[in-house]
């Protein structure tokens, strides 16, 4: 059954995995033939229920000779997963659906030369769980249409839970990040209109990204206090993904002017770092439609795991773009406090600008690979906490992009006095600590 080829496939999909909220999904599967195909992760307490709902079944072939034991549904946790695929390998068994390692939910020889299966599935065993298909028969193809329901039972009223056991307080979460950006948007205004005599129009960006961030926020806690409740977004995913792409590239493009020293240092960008930001938008686009995408279809769908890597490597991609505006600016001040007569002053800049260099790999870095880290190691109960962290460190570079670049009187960008350009020039008799 192509054992080997489906073991790879099935590593692939459950690394990738994505850990978002589980909600109703309506899912349709189209004369395929794959062996196993993942739908989606769910944390259960001990009052777990799944509703499985699969109509128009079609089968390529009605052979009653075929055994339909060795196609249909099972819950299985990462855990169990990694030993059916041992059991598969060492030749054990020849379906995952053979094994003793997993929960069946149903199998297509109960059909009964039905079409359709309804059933209500009790997990009482508290674990993270995926919904998976498989088709251990070589040649048969599958076409239905597939709606699953996960949830958990709360309380004696017993009200659905559908967000999953360890991302069950995220909307509270979100809501109060939310709350802080909009207070930080609060404070910022402040400041602009205290110090509008110094006021540049990066100020004003910075206004516009800390809005959108809080706005963005807002929307991602009604998305999954919604889906909590009712399994559905409502309309609010709509929002958050309109405004999630448009935090997204004035985050970027924020760093990128930043880094270039637009507003600051001159009112202009070179032709270089023009090209930059045509690069950093476009893939800022794609990496929004491969998110839309990966949260829409689920792992179910035959081209997530490529759309997955494409977000991954666009979101790396941008990553590293932003990193160059800020060396050609460190490189350039480098060799103009070389030269300059206010040598003293470049220095400065250069000492600001190579501090936000090493803030903002550590935050790229932080984001990108820490969080994910949380993520995989972190117990299913407590996903929220790589949540907080990512939004965390977040608001810490927020703050110190702000208070690094507020409008003042004596910036070190414009204005130094005669103690510092002293030190200042006796610090440039050590500039060969300032190499990247």
């Amino acid at each position: 059954m192509g054992v080997s080829k489906s073991l790879v496939f099935c590593v692939l999909v459950f690394q990738l995995l994505s850990l978002s909220s589980a909600e109703i999904r309506f899912n349709e599967i189209r004369n395929d033939n794959r062996p196993i195909i993942p739908f989606d992760e769910f944390g259960f307490t001990h009052r777990g229920r799944l509703e499985l709902n699969v109509s128009k079944i079609s089968l390529s072939k009605s052979n009653p000779d075929l055994d339909f034991s060795k196609v249909g549904f099972f819950l299985c946790t990462r855990d169990s997963w990694l030993h059916v695929l041992q059991q598969l390998e060492d030749g054990e068994i020849t379906c995952a659906l053979q094994s003793d390692l997993i929960k069946h939910v149903f199998t297509f020889n109960n059909l009964n030369s039905k079409s359709e299966y309804d059933t209500i599935y009790s997990e009482n065993d508290a674990d993270q769980y995926t919904l998976v298909f498989a088709n251990c028969l070589q040649q048969l193809k599958v076409s239905m249409d597939v709606r699953s329901a996960m949830y958990n039972l709360e309380g004696r009223s017993n009200n659905r839970d559908y967000l999953s056991a360890g991302k069950t307080i995220l909307p509270r979460i979100y809501f109060l990040f939310s709350l802080i950006y909009f207070t930080l948007a609060g404070l910022w205004i402040h400041v602009l209109y205290r110090k509008r005599l110094t006021v540049f129009r990066i100020h004003f960006f910075m206004l516009a990204v800390v809005v959108l961030k809080a706005v963005n926020l807002l929307c991602e806690a009604e998305d999954k206090s919604y889906i909590k409740r009712t399994g559905s977004a409502h309309g609010w995913d709509v929002l958050f993904y309109m405004f999630s792409f448009l935090k997204g590239i004035t985050l970027f493009t924020l760093i990128v002017l930043i880094g270039t020293g637009w507003s600051f240092l001159k009112p202009y960008l070179q032709d270089k770092e023009k090209k930059v930001l045509m690069i950093v938008i476009p893939l800022q686009v794609v990496a929004n439609i491969a998110q839309v995408v990966i949260d829409e279809t689920g792992p179910y769908g035959q081209d997530w795991i490529t759309w997955k890597q494409v977000f991954l490597l666009v979101d790396v991609v941008c990553c590293c773009a932003v990193l160059f505006p800020i060396v050609w600016s460190i490189k350039n001040l480098r060799e103009a406090a070389r030269t300059d007569g206010k040598a003293a002053v470049n220095l400065m800049k250069l000492t600001l600008f190579r501090q936000y260099y090493i803030v903002v790999i550590c935050y790229i870095y932080f984001t990108r690979v820490v969080v994910y880290g949380l993520e995989t190691i972190t117990s299913y109960k407590y996903l929220w906490t790589s949540v907080v962290a990512g939004e965390l460190a977040t608001l810490a570079f927020y703050v110190f992009t702000g208070y690094k670049f507020k409008p003042e009187a004596h910036n070190p960008y414009f204005v130094i006095d005669d103690e510092e350009e002293e030190a200042a020039a006796e610090a440039l008799k050590l500039e060969e600590e300032f190499e990247l």
